[in-house]
């Protein structure tokens, strides 16, 4: 009898324990639930939390508790991890912590990898010394053409022999951290490739132009002499017109750069008749290479040039020029744009 009723006891304090465990666990489950959905506790600033290779769940927790996030007990952060699947499958990267963000979109961001997308500009004008500088300067690219010659780059992105000059489409690349340098130029050489292309089939009938080289060539002369949209196509007529006729280009962007490191901010007459493989004014046709990275819009201008007769252009303030048909128009012109006359 007295066997009877300890076996009684205990099922029923075991029973009491069993209900107040079941209790517990719903209340911190609940508590859990709550905590997830809560906008995480944070300053207005956007924090960055970097997750490197070999970060485990608590070293990443670790990491959100040293950026500011003081809400939600280790315990409940852990359980919802595991709850989502997510403790084990963190994705390498950069992620942005906000106040916009709670911790369970936190975590579903951390296991599918969304991580912050920087940006890299190439910036319309640019020649390949500009670009190399400017990937050199981003602290967030992984640096692989430091040391490279111009010839060695190209040969990485398989395109040995290639000249870089101009090869590169000026638009902004999206790249996560950690990206290298070389990944950046192969995708803005396949977008000039494709660009380029695209313009060479669609270019008006009867230009003088031999081949879409030839284009490039011209589209990066028209991108440094404007930077106005609407002179690109006016300034194009004016070159084409002169190649037809055989006339010297005469533009300085292509003596400046055929002076390399030699140029100094200004033209002297003497640069103008000093003779390199860039002088348009010793020299008759185009450069043998680009002088610049030019835009679609640049190409395009060559594709489809303006009408019109103008051969001569000067600068009349204000970034415009002054477009003229013949010489003594032109010589007016000068006077009384650059000369002040």
């Amino acid at each position: 009898m007295a066997t009877h009723s300890r076996h009684g006891r205990v099922k029923r304090f075991l029973a009491v324990m069993v209900l107040v465990a079941v209790l517990l666990l719903g209340f911190f489950w609940q508590r859990t639930l709550d905590f997830a959905d809560r906008p995480l506790q944070l300053d207005q600033r956007e924090h960055v939390l970097l997750i490197e290779p070999g970060d485990g769940f608590n070293a990443v927790l670790g990491k959100i508790r040293l950026a500011g996030v003081v809400q939600g007990k280790d315990l409940e952060w852990k359980a919802l991890a595991r709850t989502m699947r997510v403790a084990d499958r963190l994705q390498v990267g950069e992620y942005a912590l906000s106040s916009a963000l709670s911790p369970r979109t936190l975590l579903t961001r951390l296991g599918k990898g969304e991580v912050i997308q920087r940006k890299f500009t190439i910036v319309e004008g640019w020649n390949f010394r500009d670009l190399r500088a400017a990937l050199l300067a981003d602290p967030l690219l992984e640096h692989q053409i430091g040391k490279l010659s111009d010839v060695e780059i190209m040969a990485r992105l398989d395109r040995k022999g290639g000249h870089p000059e101009g090869r590169f489409l000026p638009e902004t690349y999206v790249y996560t951290r950690g990206s290298g340098e070389l990944a950046i130029l192969d995708r803005a050489a396949q977008a000039m490739e494709k660009a380029l292309a695209d313009a060479w089939a669609g270019r008006a009938k009867g230009l003088p132009l031999q081949s879409a080289e030839e284009m490039l060539t011209l589209a990066s002369i028209v991108e440094k002499e404007t930077g106005l949209a609407s002179e690109r196509p006016l300034i194009a007529g004016v070159f084409l017109r002169r190649l037809s006729l055989g006339m010297r280009l005469q533009t300085d962007p292509t003596v400046i750069y055929g002076m390399g490191s030699a140029y100094a901010g200004n033209i002297r007459k003497s640069d103008l008749e000093t003779d390199t493989p860039y002088n348009t004014y010793t020299r008759t046709g185009l450069p043998p290479t680009p002088i610049a990275m030019p835009g679609k819009a640049a190409l395009q201008a060559v594709a489809a040039p303006a009408d019109g007769g103008a051969l001569y252009f000067v600068a009349s303030g204000n970034g415009r020029h002054y477009f003229s048909a013949n010489l003594a128009e032109h010589n007016a012109a000068v006077r009384k744009y650059q000369m002040k006359r």
